[in-house]
């Protein structure tokens, strides 16, 4: 599951970006994913809006098996 969630992350990386920032996968248990937001996207307001309403609802839909998507 781990590959799945990366490949995912490759294709939300280039959005995040353009805005200066990134995520960084630190980890997958039990539908949990962990990522670092860094850069720009670290120290952003809108952050938890772009981790639950963008990361999470792409990983979502793309694998299944996420259940959430934590930020760490």
């Amino acid at each position: 599951m781990k590959e799945k969630v990366e490949a995912a992350l490759a294709k939300i990386r280039p959005a995040l970006q353009a805005d200066g920032g990134d995520v960084e996968l630190v980890g997958v248990e039990d539908g949990v994913v962990r990522v670092s937001l860094t850069g720009a996207c670290a120290g952003c307001p809108m952050s938890t809006m772009t981790l639950k309403q963008g990361i999470e609802r792409i990983l979502k839909e793309e694998i299944p098996e996420v259940k959430e998507v934590v930020a760490v």
